[in-house]
């Protein structure tokens, strides 16, 4: 039985509502406080039980892999200083984890990004995470991908993560309609990349967090592209559903969508006031 120690982090979309910032620095990479958004999807993934970290990226994406490598240089300049501590995080990330990145060479959605992955993740299960969707969690409770690491050892199928969300945004999201399995768990039905609000399904929108059994990766080269022309990660997460493989939980915590400018500063000022003072 397999556990799931890899979690593949697509980072090569452009970032594009933050211009001019991204044009030469990835989205990826934008601070909360003062560690960049794809660190806290790191940790909550190795909070998660997982080591394998498996990243792909595109052009102009290099800061990315010099994150998670050792700045000798900077060590060496901070070696006994009071700022020496701030690296702590950062060193323990890089001695517990091994990174591997992939290049995804077209923009074609985000069913195309996790296929590109495939060669990093294997023929195992594995989580997604979404840099851009910042969750967080009260202190002492799990984080969201613990929580559906959990779920998965039961049930053994996709799951994907839900939120309520207004019914007007569902044209922003990939909406799903169930049948309630157990408490915030449904065996979902139907899946609906970015409905008009007038025929979606429900108001249960997807967001950045999944865990995929591997033979989505099968199902990806065969799934036709979709909405906008691209390779939709719903259309293949549908075929699963169809055969009754595919879970989505209503998980505990509050998610950001750090994509958003007003998301984005929403989490910082969070991130902030609930965590960075307090370990100051």
């Amino acid at each position: 039985m397999h556990k799931i120690r890899k979690c593949l982090f697509p980072a090569a979309g452009y970032g594009t509502r933050f211009l001019p910032v991204t044009k030469s620095m990835p989205k990826e990479m934008l601070p909360l406080v003062n560690k960049p958004l794809i660190q806290y999807g790191v940790e909550e993934a190795i909070e998660a039980g997982m080591n394998g970290m498996a990243i792909v990226t595109g052009r102009g994406k290099r800061a990315l892999e010099d994150h998670f490598d050792i700045s000798y240089e900077l060590e060496h300049q901070i070696a006994g200083t009071d700022k020496e501590w701030l690296l702590t995080d950062i060193r323990r990330i890089i001695d517990q984890c091994t990174f591997s990145y992939t290049r995804q060479v077209e923009m074609k959605g985000l069913g195309h990004a996790i296929l590109s992955g495939e060669t990093l993740i294997g023929e195992e299960p594995f989580a997604v995470v979404l840099a851009d969707d910042y969750c967080a969690t009260e202190h002492g409770e799990e984080g969201v991908l613990t929580q559906m690491v959990k779920l998965y050892e039961k049930y053994r199928c996709s799951i994907v993560a839900i939120e309520e969300i207004p019914r007007e945004d569902t044209r922003k999201y990939g909406v799903i309609a169930g049948d309630l399995e157990a408490d915030n768990l449904y065996r979902v039905r139907e899946m609906v990349e970015k409905p008009d609000p007038a025929v979606a399904p429900s108001n249960l929108a997807i967001i950045g967090r999944y865990i995929l059994t591997p033979d989505i990766f099968d199902i990806l080269r065969e799934t036709p592209p979709g909405r906008g022309g691209e390779i939709q990660i719903t259309d293949a997460l549908m075929t699963q559903a169809k055969m009754g493989n595919v879970l989505a939980y209503k998980f505990k915590g509050r998610r950001f969508d750090c994509g958003s400018i007003e998301g984005f500063m929403e989490a910082s000022n969070y991130n902030y006031e609930h965590i960075y003072k307090k370990k100051r």
